[in-house]
């Protein structure tokens, strides 16, 4: 388990501040490196950046596979509604993991992306005692 979470480390330090193109790139190169680590596990259907390693199944999961099925509160009004999307799952589990390891985080990107709703999910979020 130790090689696929180094896997998943690597992914998102160094593979993390490109956009498509680059992860277009990125995951071409780095499925070159994967069988050097002797990990034979690793999807190849999609790009390296669109799977999660889980720890408690020990698979590669698909991000929005991560998540329960997404429903819509009838009760909230347009404006307060937020799909889930790849993106977002992945954006709220990077940053989970960054606070949960007393890191500051700070979240850029194009108006409308849903940077704001996010922040706001991750302030009401609790830690574990521990922390």
């Amino acid at each position: 388990m130790i090689p696929q979470l180094f896997l998943f480390s690597a992914i998102w330090s160094i593979g993390c501040t490109t956009n498509l193109v680059g992860r277009e790139k990125f995951d071409k190169w780095f499925r070159s490196v994967i069988p050097k680590l002797g990990i034979t596990d690793f999807p190849a259907e999609k790009l390296v950046h669109d799977y999660q390693w889980d720890v408690a199944t020990k698979k590669w999961m698909p991000w929005l596979e991560t998540i329960k099925e997404y429903q819509v509160d009838i009760k909230q009004s347009f404006n307060e509604i937020l799909v889930p999307t790849q993106d977002s799952v992945r954006s709220k589990y990077l940053v989970k993991l960054l606070l949960m390891g007393g890191k500051n985080v700070m979240c850029p990107g194009p108006t409308g992306t849903g940077k704001s709703v996010n922040t706001a999910e991750m302030l009401v979020y609790e830690l574990p005692e521990e922390y």
